[in-house]
């Protein structure tokens, strides 16, 4: 067989997203349950942020004039308690962090850069900036400020600007229910004794790891055996996903039974082949409703193409509006060869801006040490034979 559809990286790139065409539908969790969720709807301020004029330190609260030296504390405010502007004269307030200013207060000095003279009058330093350690009512955000975006992914410091605003329910999107499986009569589960003969599935256990670490659960649906029957009733109990992730069974030399058996259930491949090195026999389309990924055999290509082709997608799909990776600028530490002609994926190690090839990008695409050994990817372009020692490249992060 020969690959009937396929196509540049960039290509892959762009026909991958354009299969996603509309959002999941949406839902209302707590904000304990709302750590990587994605969200359906913008979040504008409802309560100013913060709330009130306060001391952001502990400290004497006055009336700025200047030449102030000494003043009289008239009270003691502590934080969660409200006093009445009261200041007359050369006054002040004893205040601690986070306590409410009075209006008549408009700059705040910290006790160590005070001198106490007895229990009620303090000498202030001579250099003082009008404003100091004072934090105004809705600086950092007033009402009807847009906080939070549609799409955002949620970590824990949006769950914090969440939780200011006493927000403990947010409307967003439903998880996605992805499936994944493997195919060969060769694989056996982790859990199982393998013979010499036969070898454990890998890509099950590392797909769905990687997933996770991207806030995506899926299901291990086991594996397919080598017949086309078989496959072709596998994927009709399929379509109740919004995701089915395949791999093995669609490279040259192979029995091509996987893309025999998902078109026999409507499947419309959007590409079959993808000019890059390691990871070509990569396949995706869609069975219905049903996004397909179908990816190589092998371990690293599997990993690789699921990192660089489905994660986005995946983003994409759950409504995210950030999905691309960003890339980072590294110097080459060792020059390593290329086969021009296509993208190449090159694993390896980056730290402190010095980008180093896994092996001198010597290693196949069924190994799985490159992997461990790896924090970071570099995609060249299909003219690049070479990379030289301190070349400047831009790199993935994995």
């Amino acid at each position: 067989m020969a690959y009937e559809d396929i196509v540049s990286y960039d290509d892959a790139i762009i026909r991958s997203l354009a299969l996603v065409k509309d959002k999941p539908h949406t839902e209302w969790v707590s904000l304990f349950d709302a750590l990587g969720r994605t969200l359906a709807k913008k979040i504008t301020c409802k309560k100013n942020l913060p709330s009130y004029n306060n001391a952001a330190m502990d400290g004497y609260a006055f009336t700025y004039k200047e030449g102030l030296r000494e003043l009289h504390i008239k009270k003691t405010i502590l934080a969660g308690s409200v006093v009445d502007a009261c200041l007359m004269g050369n006054e002040c307030y004893k205040i601690m962090t986070g306590a409410k200013v009075p209006f008549d207060a408009d700059t705040i000095v910290p006790f160590e850069m005070c001198e106490l003279h007895g229990e009620t009058m303090v000498r202030l330093p001579e250099k003082i900036k009008k404003g100091n350690a004072l934090r105004l009512k809705g600086e950092e955000a007033d009402v009807g400020t847009i906080l939070l975006e549609e799409g955002v992914h949620l970590n824990s410091r949006d769950i914090a600007l969440l939780a200011s605003q006493g927000i403990m329910m947010v409307e967003v999107y439903k998880k996605l229910h992805v499936a994944i499986f493997s195919t060969g009569d060769e694989l056996k589960s982790p859990w199982e004794n393998a013979s010499e003969d036969e070898i454990y599935d890998i890509n099950a256990l590392a797909l769905l790891s990687l997933l996770k670490e991207y806030g995506f659960e899926a299901h291990y649906c086991g594996v397919i055996p080598d017949n086309l029957e078989s496959a072709t009733a596998y994927f009709t109990q399929m379509k109740q996903y919004d995701v089915v992730i395949t791999s093995g069974g669609v490279s040259m030399g192979e029995a091509d039974f996987v893309e025999r058996a998902l078109l026999a259930n409507g499947f419309e491949a959007s590409f079959h082949g993808i000019n890059i090195k390691p990871g070509k026999p990569m396949m995706m389309g869609q069975m219905g409703d049903t996004l397909v990924a179908s990816l190589p055999g092998n371990p690293l290509a599997a990993y690789v193409n699921t990192f660089v082709f489905l994660l986005p997608v995946l983003k994409k799909l759950q409504g995210q509006k950030v999905f691309h990776f960003e890339r980072i600028d590294a110097l080459n530490k060792e020059t390593f060869a290329l086969r021009s002609g296509r993208v190449n994926f090159v694993l390896g190690s980056f730290s402190e801006g010095v980008f180093h090839a896994f092996d001198k990008n010597m290693y196949g695409s069924g190994m799985v040490k490159p992997l461990v050994g790896s924090n970071a990817l570099w995609i060249s372009d299909e003219s690049k034979r070479s990379v030289e020692v301190d070349e400047k490249i831009k790199i993935l992060l994995l």
